[in-house]
């Protein structure tokens, strides 16, 4: 289908809101509209959505910014990003949700990867699929639904069970129909050997999935279905799809190997480019697929740390130590150290390289003379302790950082930033545009559709400028065993 306009259309559902941005071929950023989504914790450790939230959020979005540049018609392409490893359960004659959404950060199936890993059954999953046996993962979420909810049971009994990411919910609202997966979002399912081209019977059968449920395994850029015309004023393909972290990693341009990006939003993501090269962790990182373009594919090694900009949203929301994160920067220099206090961010667990689901999150450190200037720097200190964990991890596997390139929501911060650098001792490399996920799920859209010819065509074209922070005078020793110590207490 020939495109009437050349703005792309990127749809980032996220964890804690969704996105609709609308960019033009150079990058720039012409339109954005964002909605809050509702966190429901129904007990302790459980995270769900609403995936008709989720859906009536991102399309009355969408909407917005195509009435902001006057319609549909200036619309080439929507390409779509999302937050991985949660799970949807739909009816596929009704289209509509059979129970919230498990969130990636969800902790209830704990117990039941516990016993695939005293079955002995880790090594040959991660064999298979460059993944650990962890509830983050979403194949036990799966199993969890269908084994737990009776409506999701009678789907399947009947054949009209769907299951999938949110970006395969996403496409198959907005075709009416169309049920796919990309090979990123799918790499994160515990489902998809990294070298095979689809599901395995074997791992469905390990994990209880119908293998039926699951939509078709897809590149992650070409095309992939036309929108409903009565949703958006006309037809407009969808030519790109990705999980949020592999989006944020082309955002950033790590298209050769060993670049490295990490993503600071929700929780903080470090991927880093392994070119055609199967990914072998021997330090408890995660293989997984970077993209698949031509049914080829390229993977990353993956670090995945479950608390970042939670953490301040949690000072924020639930302890009232700040009225807004920005104020976080400001409170952060106006002390010249964190006064001895530690915090280790474990709310949901610990992840790489430790996973640890059952930790749980520790401040240490504090008398009455702690301050929450201190809380909060003591806060902004910890992203760069579990960054250096990952570093050390990465740097065993034989994937040392030689710089590292930082997006997201925090990354916004310069007294973070510059602390990353000064401990990792680094550089550390900044895009002016930091909204990478989005920005990477465009080029994606936009290779689909066949405005760019290449991935690296896209990425000279819509990357923009960045700024670097050279790492300073290395840190006080007297902090990282602080921070072991913290630790070893989670």
């Amino acid at each position: 289908m020939t495109a009437t306009g050349d703005l792309i259309l990127v749809l980032d559902a996220g964890t804690t809101s969704t996105r609709a941005i609308l960019f033009a071929p150079d990058g720039t950023m012409r339109a954005v509209a964002q909605a809050e989504l509702t966190q429901h914790y129904p007990q302790a450790g459980w995270v769900e959505h609403d995936a008709g939230e989720i859906w009536a959020k991102t399309l009355a979005a969408a909407r917005d910014v195509i009435g902001q540049v006057g319609g549909a018609d200036r619309v080439a392409a929507i390409g779509i990003t999302n937050q991985r490893e949660t799970v949807v359960a739909w009816d596929k004659v009704t289209g509509e949700p059979l129970h919230h959404a498990l969130v990636w950060q969800d902790r209830r199936t704990a117990d039941a990867c516990a016993a695939l890993k005293n079955a002995g059954q880790e090594p040959v999953v991660q064999a298979a699929t460059g993944l650990l046996l962890d509830p983050y993962f979403s194949a036990t979420k799966m199993r969890w639904l269908v084994d737990n909810v009776p409506a999701v049971q009678a789907a399947a009994a009947a054949g009209r069970l769907a299951l999938g990411t949110v970006e395969s919910w996403l496409v198959w609202k907005l075709t009416g129909g169309a049920h796919v997966t990309d090979a990123s979002n799918a790499s994160r399912t515990l489902l998809l050997p990294l070298d095979g081209a689809s599901w395995d019977d074997g791992l469905c059968d390990l994990f209880g999935v119908p293998r039926g449920a699951l939509g078709e395994v897809v590149d992650n850029a070409g095309q992939f279905g036309l929108t409903d015309p009565a949703l958006l004023g006309r037809a407009i393909p969808i030519t790109g799809l990705a999980g949020d972290q592999q989006s944020a990693t082309i955002g950033q341009g790590c298209l050769a190997p060993g670049q490295t990006k990490a993503t600071f939003g929700t929780g903080a993501f470090v991927l880093a480019n392994m070119g055609d090269a199967l990914p072998r962790s021997g330090h408890r990182l995660l293989g997984t697929v970077l993209y698949q373009l031509g049914g080829k594919r390229d993977y990353a090694l993956e670090g995945s740390v479950f608390v970042a900009g939670s953490l301040i949203k949690w000072l924020r929301d639930g302890l009232g130590v700040i009225a807004s994160a920005g104020e976080s920067e400001a409170l952060a220099r106006s002390v010249p150290d964190s006064g001895g206090v530690v915090i280790v961010p474990a709310l949901s667990g610990l992840g790489a390289p430790h996973w640890r689901p059952e930790a749980r999150g520790v401040i240490t450190g504090m008398s009455f003379s702690t301050t929450r200037a201190h809380l909060v720097r003591a806060a902004l200190e910890a992203m760069a302790m579990q960054t250096q964990d990952l570093a050390s991890a990465f740097a065993a596997d034989g994937a040392e950082w030689t710089t590292l390139r930082i997006d997201g929501g925090m990354s916004a911060n310069d007294w973070m930033a510059q602390d990353l650098a000064d401990v990792l001792q680094v550089p550390v490399e900044r895009p002016d545009f930091v909204e990478t996920t989005a920005l990477g799920a465009a080029m994606l859209a936009g290779v689909g559709a066949g405005l760019y010819p290449s991935l690296s065509a896209a990425s000279g074209a819509m990357r923009g400028a960045v700024r670097t922070f050279a790492p300073g005078l290395q840190v006080d020793p007297e902090r990282r065993a602080g921070w072991e110590r913290a630790l070893a207490a989670s």
